[in-house]
């Protein structure tokens, strides 16, 4: 081979990597752009309840949203810097006629129809996962009246009791029980946060809601850093005649991945052994194995069976239902179903009653969400919405 073939050779074998280095950074450029990349997803879903529809629009992303009435339609504008992938489930409504997507430049625009114009609706979002939530009222039912709720300038609640007088029956009267008080300071959190602090700023902030939005009388059992005993949170609810029992808790585990809320209404027996240590911790008793004293024991007996015969049980298990069902949309979790165990707060009420735990304090999340204004506020809310789709379903309470 000749010096002037080997140049030639040589220059041609040191060309070849710069080619294929060239090749590969192509393919890699073709790969990029022939791929779809992931898009948002927008899904809307329709579900109706006793007296009203909820149409749920789920995003994979966080939504900004505005929504307009004209006639028997509602337009529900979703502004969108990249475009969304459309899913959309099988409609099946009593009330909502179609749902539509349409897409503008720079947003979408989702148009529900529906039977007729004469209707009121209230929508809501919940951020994890992101969700814009629209229940529909038929015929202008709606119990907030189209009030919105404005926060006080001071968020405390004068009197216990905000009397409304009714001329044919005993007006509607809600009974809240912030959980704790005084020495008895409940569940602690890994930030010093104390349960009887939370529980008393949540149920100030329901009654306060629960007195913009509807013509009912509203007792707190403890306005203050007070401490009442178990007997007489429920001889407030009995001597008010309430009409429903809500007591707030904030919740406790050694489980390092507890979280989410729970709802419970009574029972002798507690659902799961979780259900009885939180029973047993509620009720401040010596043992797990006699949770409640015997007399105590006949007490619950009693009050089972009279609630048995006035329908307390059944309705305070759907009172639980619908709050639990609220509470899950706020804080995302998956529903952990309604449970029964032995609360004492819950024994004596001759009415519909439930005790709520919001949230575990032990939880290190939970508890930052649960010191701020903002959420104290959504889970008052949440609980409002939840009592007030039961109050609607059983108007004859």
């Amino acid at each position: 081979m000749s010096l002037g073939d080997r140049e030639k050779l040589f220059r041609y074998r040191r060309g070849i990597p710069k080619f294929i280095l060239a090749l590969s950074c192509l393919f890699l450029f073709l790969n990029f752009w022939s791929f779809p990349q992931t898009q948002p997803t927008l899904e809307v879903s329709a579900r109706d309840y006793a007296d009203y529809s909820r149409v749920i629009v789920a995003s994979s992303k966080p939504l900004s949203t505005s929504i307009e009435k004209s006639e028997s339609f509602l337009f529900v504008k979703i502004r969108a810097n990249t475009p969304f992938r459309i899913q959309k489930e099988s409609l099946q409504s009593r009330f909502i006629k179609s749902v539509e997507w349409s897409q503008g430049r720079g947003f979408y625009t989702l148009t529900i129809r529906t039977q007729h114009a004469d209707f009121s609706y209230d929508s809501f979002k919940v951020s994890n996962p992101p969700q814009f939530i629209i229940d529909i009222y038929p015929n202008g039912r709606k119990d907030e009246e189209e009030i919105p709720y404005t926060p006080a300038e001071t968020p405390v609640v004068e009197a216990r009791t905000e009397r409304v007088d009714s001329p044919s029956q005993d007006p509607e009267c809600i009974v809240i029980d912030p959980g704790h008080g005084g020495l008895e300071v409940g569940a602690k959190g890994k930030f010093g946060t104390l349960e009887k602090g939370l529980t008393l700023a949540i149920g100030m902030k329901l009654a306060e809601i629960v007195r913009q939005r509807r013509a009912c009388n509203i007792v707190l059992t403890r306005d203050s850093d007070l401490d009442i005993s178990l007997e007489d949170r429920a001889a407030v609810a009995n001597n008010n005649k309430a009409t429903l029992f809500i007591s707030i808790h904030v919740n406790s585990s050694y489980r390092k991945g507890a979280a989410g809320p729970e709802t419970f209404f009574l029972s002798k027996d507690a659902t799961d052994e979780e259900a009885r240590r939180l029973a047993f911790l509620e009720n401040n008793s010596e043992n797990l194995a006699n949770n409640i004293e015997a007399d105590d024991e006949d007490v619950i007996k009693m009050i089972l069976w009279d609630m048995a015969q006035t329908a307390y049980l059944k309705q305070s298990s759907e009172l639980a239902e619908r709050i639990q069902n609220e509470l899950n949309l706020l804080w995302g979790t998956t529903n952990r179903g309604i449970k029964q165990a032995p609360f004492k707060v819950l024994t004596g009420v001759a009415c519909p009653a439930v005790l709520i735990e919001v949230a575990f304090i032990s939880n290190a999340q939970e508890e930052r969400k649960l010191l701020t204004e903002e959420y104290q506020l959504k889970v008052a809310e949440a609980i409002y919405k939840g009592l007030s789709n039961f109050l609607r379903e059983n108007s004859h309470l």
